[in-house]
């Protein structure tokens, strides 16, 4: 069974953008997962297809009403649907790679594209959303965000990348970020390749790698370093 991705945006035109070319269109061409976008206007009762009103208790922009996107959400994520509800939104839980394996794991998600001031709240506890964030960041709408959580899941679905070992060599599988990559030409501007690579030594690779990662990873990402380190009173072995 392919994994199933439903978008409900008041934009459907904007997919699948860049989710059909590269490695997430070429599995979308064959059939390795559908991407379905819903137009949450399609579930406006009025003439004028109204999906927002002012904020309860005053305050500038609109709010995406409850009644309306319910009707959406209940459309194509029935109670027999297993797969979750996510809501785009910077207030929501960071996106991790533990998270997107997790849901690379799933049938599918239904994901909701927020606008204008946020969605009802009443609507995110009644329909289960899960709020997920891409950054500490506001974007103009939850498109984007979803196509970059798509993609960062696609990816990782069984044939989608030629090598299977691509994707536990990468940042954020292991808790540190990348080692650095090398290609031909063997120099390049007076810089050379470090002789290790180059050695054929596979051990001393390996170590050359995890150590030039954790280095890495102390300079630029040390929160990750804290993340993963052994709390007080835990034995390891």
């Amino acid at each position: 069974m392919s994994f199933r991705a439903t978008v409900l945006t008041l934009y459907p035109q904007m997919f699948p953008g860049p989710l059909g070319i590269s490695l997430a269109g070429r599995a979308l061409a064959d059939g390795t997962w559908s991407l379905d976008p819903v137009d949450i206007r399609d579930f406006a009762n009025d003439r004028h297809r109204t999906v927002d009103d002012t904020p309860a208790g005053g305050g500038p922009g609109m709010v995406m009403r409850a009644d309306v996107l319910a009707r959406a959400i209940d459309a194509v994520s029935p109670a027999s649907d297993t797969r979750p509800r996510l809501l785009m939104s910077p207030r929501g839980k960071p996106l991790s790679q533990s998270d997107v394996r997790h849901y690379a794991e799933t049938p599918g998600l239904t994901i909701v594209c927020g606008r204008f001031e946020g969605i009802d709240e009443r609507v995110i506890e009644a329909r289960n959303l899960i709020e997920v964030s891409i950054g500490d960041y506001v974007l103009s709408g939850g498109e984007i965000a979803a196509m970059v959580t798509l993609d960062a899941i696609v990816r990782l679905l069984p044939g989608v990348m030629g090598a299977a070992d691509s994707a536990h060599e990468e940042s954020f599988e292991d808790g540190l970020l990348e080692y650095p990559q090398y290609t031909r030409p063997a120099q390049w501007e007076g810089r050379e390749i470090p002789p290790v690579l180059l050695s054929g030594d596979h051990g001393k690779v390996a170590r050359w790698r995890r150590a030039q990662a954790e280095a890495l990873t102390r300079r630029r990402r040390p929160d990750l370093l804290s993340a993963t380190a052994p709390q007080p009173g835990n034995k390891e072995g």
